[in-house]
């Protein structure tokens, strides 16, 4: 896992070294810089070591130097991808560098070669023979890749504060239209980011550059798609088989490490199949968990990771995650994100990280299992959202939705005042809108009111929008899957993994994500996935010799924090550090929130997100969005 930076045009290398610097914290264990000054092309690399710690120096080249690449990732099908290059002729100079599978695959096939790999990744390929270079991303995007591209040429890097180091982005500017989507759905969906000048290569896409002229063309060779039409044959018992038995390869492939590995265990169905499949791959007594926990015992989850660490026989570690743990690292937070999220889970995600990296340099999550395999509550209510929008006119919604807001407000985690008012937005609009309304940070209501001016949800989840107009399933809960995976998934919970572990320069891989497991859920009914309200359930049947009833069969929690309460603990002078925001505007919504007479903890994360600090007395850093 590492760091990569770099441009085309204009430039010099003590650019690209500062930008390559910036990504130190990704790749403490090694830097490359290359220039060639007749194509006027730059790449920069920080490396974190963990395969083939004596052979794996980037930038990497093939025998001749006509191909050479910067690579942020693993690819998991390294193995039997070089065995088959090494058949047509190609000569390896590494013991078992990924990496260099990379550059001989791309002069075996090109572009072709983007659908062979198994792994995450995000590179940048110089191509001399044909004067170009590409940048491509993972399927899922599971590693981030920014750039902006111009007539003067293109600069590209893991994080915005590396192209921020280029001369060339000096006077960048916020993009105003791209921070009403923010507060929608509380991340800036690819190719969106907060500035004009600079854009997110999406999930599945490559970026051709061409050296010559600067002209860039962008390409989509992979997107998931639900194939209800398509169910692998058999019958459900041969299916949670079949499942068990990919979930197996998949955790054994990404169990290859020259570096210490983890797991990263909750308790829940996800992480603790990884585990008992990384028992069955080596001893359990070796393999590391951890596990973070809250003192508030409707989040606190650490008793049910510790039980399943004691059913495999794990090496078991858990931590607090406490408000002062918290308060503590809001100063780190613009540095952590980068670029604003507002998923405050990433802050016990940051903080398992940084545990888990004083014990190992890769850890194994269960990120994608619930986008997959419907894990998510919202998947049992859509049949009844589906009657409801049907039946219920819009007045009659309206004066439910005045009711459910006057509730008592309850800092449990996903109380019933909370679900019933966030599964009330949106019901009187088409299900198109749903699920991002529902789990959008702020309300159109709220929004309009933070930036002083009318949002139109038509607009403001436009993306969302395409995205379930495009679908070729035609399910409410197929339809669902695939807003899950194609964007909740790599916009959210795959950027708070990415940024949460690499800012302590943890690699966290996701064996749910393997090319075999995904295509083999959209090829799976939606009925065995959510099956007599049960989600998740041809996974657990999957799983169910792999660990005790009592984990199979209990509530799902998710991994939230008491963000909530906590806020009410914070002086507003800690949520006016921002100023795109209207002051007015976060003073009342946190005035409501601190009495109890309203729950806007989306909206104040939000707040709290585009300060540069939200430790009081501390020096603003802020984000450069006004102007």
């Amino acid at each position: 896992m590492c760091g990569i930076a770099g441009f085309t045009g204009r430039g010099d290398e003590a650019t690209l070294a500062a930008m390559t610097r910036s990504l130190a914290h990704r790749g403490p264990d090694g830097e490359g810089l290359w220039s060639e000054t007749g194509l006027a092309a730059f790449l920069g690399h920080r490396r974190l070591a963990v395969i083939d710690p004596a052979h794996g120096h980037q930038p990497m080249w093939n025998e001749d130097g006509a191909v050479g690449v910067v690579f942020n990732g693993m690819i998991y099908n390294h193995g039997p991808l070089r065995t088959e290059l090494v058949r047509r002729g190609h000569v390896f100079r590494s013991h078992h560098s990924d990496t260099e599978v990379l550059v001989h695959g791309w002069e075996e096939w090109g572009l072709d070669l983007l659908p062979r790999l198994n792994g995450m990744f995000a590179f940048a390929m110089f191509d001399r023979p044909n004067r170009r270079l590409v940048l491509a991303r993972d399927r899922l995007g599971e590693k981030p890749l920014f750039y902006a591209a111009s007539s003067e040429g293109v600069i590209f890097g893991s994080e915005l504060s590396a192209l921020k180091q280029h001369p060339r982005l000096a006077g960048i500017t916020m993009n105003p239209a791209c921070l009403r989507k923010y507060l929608a759905y509380g991340f800036f969906p690819a190719p969106l980011t907060p500035y004009r000048e600079i854009a997110k290569l999406p999930a599945g896409h490559a970026l051709e550059i061409d050296l010559a002229t600067q002209e860039t063309k962008l390409r989509r060779y992979w997107r998931f798609a639900i194939a209800p039409d398509s169910a692998p044959p058999g019958d459900e018992a041969a299916w949670a088989e079949e499942l068990d038995h990919l979930l197996g390869r998949s955790v054994a492939s990404r169990l290859d490490s020259d570096r210490p590995l983890g797991i990263f265990l909750s308790g829940g169905v996800d992480s603790s199949t990884i585990l008992s499949h990384a028992a069955d791959a080596r001893p359990a007594h070796s393999i590391e968990t951890f596990a973070i926990g809250f003192n508030e015992e409707s989040y606190d989850e650490s008793g049910y990771a510790a039980r399943m660490a004691a059913f495999v026989g794990s090496n078991h570690r858990a931590r607090i995650c406490d408000i002062e743990a918290t308060l503590a690292l809001m100063s780190e937070l613009p540095a952590i994100i980068d670029e604003p999220l507002a998923d405050p889970s990433i802050l016990p995600t940051h903080l398992l990280s940084r545990f888990a990296r004083e014990h190992v340099t890769v850890a194994l999550s269960g990120d994608g299992g619930d986008e997959l395999f419907a894990g998510y509550d919202p998947f049992k209510v859509l049949a009844k959202a589906q009657i409801y929008n049907r039946h219920v006119p819009k007045p009659v919604h309206n004066a439910i939705a005045a009711i459910a807001a006057r509730l008592p407000v309850s800092p449990r985690n996903m109380s019933f005042d909370f679900k019933l008012n966030r599964g009330l937005r949106g019901l009187d609009r088409r299900p198109a809108i749903w699920n991002p309304i529902w789990l959008g940070p702020a309300s159109p209501a709220e929004i309009s009111a933070l930036l002083g001016g009318p949002a139109d949800p038509e607009e403001l989840y436009g993306e969302a929008i395409a995205a379930w107009d495009g679908a070729q399933a035609t399910s409410l809960i197929d339809r669902t899957l695939e807003f899950y995976t194609n964007f909740y998934l790599p916009e959210d919970i795959l950027v708070k993994s990415d940024r949460a572990s690499m800012r302590v320069g943890l690699e966290v891989r996701a064996p749910f994500l393997d090319n075999d497991v995904v295509d083999f859920a959209a090829r799976l009914p939606h009925t065995v996935k959510l099956k007599g309200g049960v989600t998740k359930w041809i996974l657990k049947e999957a799983s169910r010799r792999r660990m005790p009833d009592e984990l199979l069969g209990r509530r799902k929690k998710g991994f939230g924090i008491p963000i909530a309460a906590w806020l009410r603990e914070m002086p507003l002078a800690a949520l006016n550090q921002q100023s795109v925001l209207a002051p007015a505007a976060v003073a009342e919504l946190w005035e409501r929130h601190r009495t109890g007479r309203g729950d806007h903890r989306g909206s104040l994360w939000c707040a709290l997100t585009l300060a540069g600090s939200a430790v009081p007395g501390s020096v603003a850093q802020g984000y450069p969005l006004a102007g």
